[in-house]
């Protein structure tokens, strides 16, 4: 077995465990200063929405030997805007220029006809209108409050509304890191990068209802006893899963790296960026949010119920009283010098007591002495 099999085996038995709920405050910590600064990204520098969300132009050329950069050049002089351009697989360009109408669009296409060196004709112009691309950004925004409201629905449901209310939660947290990020780096989003995050709150979602579904079936009759507290059945489902969890993130997150890092920073394919790095950031978030998130927010909100706080107050007065049995067991059987017996007292006598053999008998208990 390897070693990180081993160590997931030991973590859902329970032989080893790292106290995640009761750090708990440390995470919230984190995820409000990535927050803040998530949030500070889109206040200052906001989105850059791509020509299918503000409108713009699209100018296909022929085959040409100028190369993206030159034709970012050569688009961000005509137009005065950034452009994202893309080398199509016959040789040609695609640029893409955010923000145009159509007589700006025919005057750009007459200045790169003459940088490129091509008659204006063989460059194809495409207009996107600004109110198609608002119609595309509500159904977004509709789509995504449609899946929050299922997911709040469907965990009430199947768990309870402090479970729905905890995922709800770390779905929140994942979208707003995600944006955040997408707002610092300044990459331009598109479709893709609305199904991007839409698939991440899928896998946020799918590692966190792992966690609830392990936390449900361990604490059915959970006020029977006076064992474990609601927290401590918690952190052992988060153990219990914690492997799981990693692996399927990694594997999940190795193919999507290849396409950020290889795909658009390596081999210059842009296209796949808007999609990669929300799934990229998306996946480590919500990662991280279905562990020191959703199932601690889980403890707190069940630890306020009366039922819980009595239960947790039972096995604290448990626990302390069967520490003062052993303190005081050990006090009865410690060393001179502690609580014992005084030192001046009487050994206890273990066994019969022998008689000494009087002095000056013999065999039979006759006197011993000389024969007269």
């Amino acid at each position: 077995m390897s070693k990180l099999g081993n160590l997931g085996a030991r973590l859902h038995r329970g032989e080893i465990s790292y106290d995640f709920i009761g750090h708990r405050k440390i995470w919230y910590g984190i995820s409000i200063l990535i927050t803040i600064t998530a949030i500070l990204g889109l206040a200052v520098r906001g989105l850059n929405m791509g020509i299918d969300f503000q409108g713009g132009a699209v100018f296909t050329t022929p085959k040409t030997s100028v190369s993206v950069s030159q034709a970012e050049e050569y688009a961000k002089e005509a137009s005065g805007h950034d452009a994202v351009v893309q080398k199509l697989g016959n040789g040609a360009l695609r640029i893409q220029i955010a923000g145009m109408d159509t007589q700006q669009s025919d005057q750009i296409k007459t200045e790169l006809a003459q940088d490129f060196k091509v008659d204006k004709e063989k460059i194809n112009s495409d207009l996107v209108g600004p109110s198609w691309g608002d119609q595309i950004a509500n159904k977004a925004w509709q789509g995504l409050a449609i899946f929050m409201v299922l997911v709040v629905i469907y965990l009430a449901i199947a768990f309870e509304w402090r479970m729905a209310i905890a995922a709800l939660v770390a779905l929140i947290h994942d979208i707003t890191i995600t944006t955040g990020i997408y707002a610092l780096v300044g990459f331009e989003v598109t479709p893709g990068t609305v199904i991007g995050l839409l698939t991440i709150l899928g896998y946020s979602l799918y590692d966190t209802v792992v966690v609830f579904d392990s936390l449900k079936e361990q604490t059915k009759d959970i006020t029977k006893q006076t064992k474990v507290t609601y927290s401590e059945i918690a952190n052992r489902s988060i153990n219990g899963t914690l492997v799981r969890s990693i692996n399927t993130t990694v594997v999940a997150l190795l193919p999507v790296a290849g396409l950020l890092f290889i795909g658009g920073g390596f081999l210059g394919a842009g296209t796949l960026n808007d999609i990669s790095l929300s799934l990229f950031v998306g996946l480590a978030a919500g990662a991280y949010s279905s562990i020191f998130i959703a199932t601690p927010l889980v403890a707190d909100l069940k630890e306020r119920e009366p039922q819980i706080r009595a239960l947790r107050k039972r096995v604290l007065a448990k626990r302390a009283q069967a520490a003062s049995a052993e303190d005081l067991v050990e006090a009865r059987t410690g060393a001179p010098g502690e609580v014992g017996e005084p030192e001046d007292a009487t050994p206890a006598v273990v066994g019969p007591r022998h008689q000494p053999a009087s002095r000056g008998r013999g065999r039979g208990g006759r006197p011993s002495g000389k024969r007269r």
